[in-house]
């Protein structure tokens, strides 16, 4: 029986990771369309770190107490009495739609129990490991959606960039395993050997005293995460209906282009796991889940770390240097 109270993290301002605090916070009912999931795995994002330093802003007028985390992989503990497609005990990950995040509609992942709509589930496929896919989670989603939009990869030469970071690393593998050429874009040479051990084809080392590496009207599509000073190259190096799906931009959103550019034509797009809805993760998962029981993608590596320990996390992943992800295990 689920108990009326559990463990979660919990942070009342923002700041440095010492404010994440691992408390007692009680439970409350399940609703009618809601299932409870009990916590395997919360993942550790970017924008985790971006809102505890209020950096991002939680959206709402009174944002504190807040429980970080956009995504969990665990088992339904229970189910609202409305809920037909799950029961107790099966495996399900869910992720952004008002989970934590700067929209934090509810509380977020970074807990024993996590408690969503059951619209915004979606089951572990059979035969994949609830860790493995923690792991690939939703980096792995936003790579998939942000390919999407590019369109058919099978024998198409495709540029990632940030191909070392969680996003860029989940593409690359994703383009390879679709036949595509992929042509990964890295900001140092330590990363090269590890986006090659992804699949990559090839790997260009990008920085802004060198940004012609990539050749003009070469590239069927790209997936960008970088944005920045990158952007420019890239666009110019789309063939004539060639697309760019920008999925972040650590390099910085103001960016630059020749706007005769779009005459060519090129399609500028993009994705933001802030739209996703129920039915695209259902759709992502299973086609994510289908890569890695064919081994045709593999998981990243994964640090875990007991959830109690969420601060440390964080100041670990701030450091940089961490290999793949961490999650935070209860």
């Amino acid at each position: 029986m689920t108990p009326k109270n559990a463990r979660a993290v919990v942070m009342r301002e923002y700041g440095p990771p010492e404010v994440l605090i691992y408390e007692q916070v009680p439970l409350a009912p399940v609703g009618a369309d809601e299932v409870r999931i009990k916590t395997l795995a919360s993942a550790v994002n970017h924008t985790d770190l971006e809102i505890r330093a209020g950096n991002w802003a939680i959206q709402k007028p009174q944002p504190f107490p807040y429980i970080p985390g956009v995504e969990v992989v665990g088992h339904i503990e229970e189910a609202g009495e409305g809920v037909r497609e799950f029961q107790p005990g099966d495996r399900v990950i869910t992720m952004m739609q008002g989970l934590g995040g700067v929209r934090a509609e509810r509380g977020g992942s970074y807990a024993e129990y996590v408690t969503v709509s059951a619209s915004a589930v979606a089951p572990v496929p059979s035969g994949v490991d609830c860790y493995e896919m923690a792991a690939v989670g939703l980096a792995g989603v936003t790579a998939y959606e942000g390919l999407r939009r590019i369109g058919p990869l099978s024998n198409r030469r495709i540029v990632v960039t940030g191909a070392a970071g969680g996003i860029g690393s989940a593409a690359t593998t994703i383009a390879r395993a679709r036949e595509a050429f992929v042509i990964g874009v890295v900001s140092r040479p330590s990363q090269v050997d590890y986006v090659l051990s992804l699949g990559a084809n090839e790997v260009i080392v990008w920085s802004t005293a060198n940004q012609r590496l990539l050749a003009p009207k070469s590239i069927d599509g790209v997936l960008d995460a970088v944005g920045g000073d990158l952007f420019h190259s890239c666009v110019a190096a789309l063939k004539s209906g060639g697309t760019l799906s920008l999925v972040g931009a650590v390099g910085g959103g103001d960016v630059r282009f020749d706007a005769y550019e779009l005459i060519r034509p090129v399609l500028l797009t993009g994705y933001s796991s802030e739209t996703l809805d129920g039915g695209a993760l259902r759709a992502a998962v299973q086609a994510l889940g289908e890569l890695l029981l064919r081994g045709s993608i593999k998981p990243p590596a994964r640090t875990t770390m007991p959830l109690a320990k969420a601060a440390q996390a964080h100041a670990l992943l701030e450091q940089g240097g961490v290999a793949g992800r961490i999650l935070l295990i209860p």
